[in-house]
């Protein structure tokens, strides 16, 4: 159980850009949330970007700044990411109300069926958004993300079953930053060889409070979101990093993927990019905008 956990740290964290507070563009409507903040921009047809944990809306900006000459992007934030306000996010719950949020957005901005795309955690709030608005989203994307994240490394895990581990994390974590986590596993003598390297060297925890990380691993590890799927009626495509290494664990990504989306009521779209891991929107952003240009087509 302990390599689950160190496996799932590896995949949720992202090594986050240095943040700057968002700011509304004077051209968009105003919008005012204790949850999150979006940035607006461009002209023509909306899409919407969501982040993973840690990370802020300038995680999408090399691929906002190919699309806002055609179409009007939105780069979301959840409070407490990066160097941003924390807000009501200071208690409850993370995913749900950003979900809420982003959904009462949509409504008071008028936006027309907009394309979602998130990243991670960031996916998982995706989906939530569109089972709850149903035929008002017109499709999504969900990068390198899962509606159970546990079930990358064992589809008959349970939340259950992963919830002692996840707070532990969640404890670690807001005590003492991912310091702690290093020290644990170190305390238990495990060598988890790349994953650990992955965990350890890629939280990049930049400016982040800690109250609001903890609690979005801490959701992002218990949180199943299958039983859901079938409520989602807007075409789904999941785009995950890839590579050609048999022997490497993301080769065998694919059937996992499968398996946790066959919930959805209409046949899911994949797209695996190739050199990238986790982070597949820096890591290869070319072939991540094709991906994304295949989508809004």
């Amino acid at each position: 159980m302990i390599r689950l956990f160190a496996s799932l740290l590896a995949t949720l964290f992202v090594l986050a850009p240095i943040a700057v507070q968002a700011k509304v563009q004077s051209q968009a409507p105003a919008f005012s949330s204790s949850r999150i903040i979006v940035e607006t921009r461009g002209r023509g047809p909306d899409i919407i970007f969501i982040p993973g944990l840690g990370s802020t809306g300038s995680a999408w900006r090399s691929t906002a700044d190919r699309l806002d000459n055609r179409y009007r992007v939105h780069l979301v934030t959840l409070r407490g990411f990066g160097e941003t306000q924390i807000g009501d996010n200071v208690s409850g719950g993370l995913a749900g109300p950003a979900a809420s949020e982003i959904e009462r957005y949509i409504r008071e901005q008028r936006i027309d069926r907009p394309a979602v795309i998130g990243h991670s955690l960031g996916g998982q709030i995706a989906l939530r958004v569109a089972a709850d608005m149903g035929d008002r989203i017109g499709r999504v994307m969900v990068v390198d993300s899962s509606p159970f994240f546990p079930s990358l490394i064992d589809a008959r895990t349970t939340s259950d079953q992963v919830e002692p581990l996840a707070r532990l994390g969640y404890q670690a974590l807001l005590l003492f930053g991912d310091q702690a986590l290093k020290s644990q596993v170190a305390a238990f003598g495990v060598d988890m060889g790349l994953a650990g390297d992955m965990v350890f060297e890629g939280l990049g925890l930049q400016g982040g409070d800690r109250r609001v990380l903890a609690q979005g691993l801490y959701e992002a590890l218990t949180v199943d979101l299958r039983p859901r799927l079938s409520e989602i009626t807007a075409p789904v495509t999941v785009v995950y990093g890839w590579t050609r290494d048999p022997d490497a664990p993301r080769n065998r990504l694919e059937g996992l993927y499968r398996y946790g989306f066959e919930g959805l009521a209409r046949p899911v779209r994949f797209e695996r990019i190739e050199g990238a891991e986790h982070q597949v929107m820096m890591q290869q952003p070319q072939r991540f905008l094709a991906a994304v240009q295949r989508f809004l087509s």
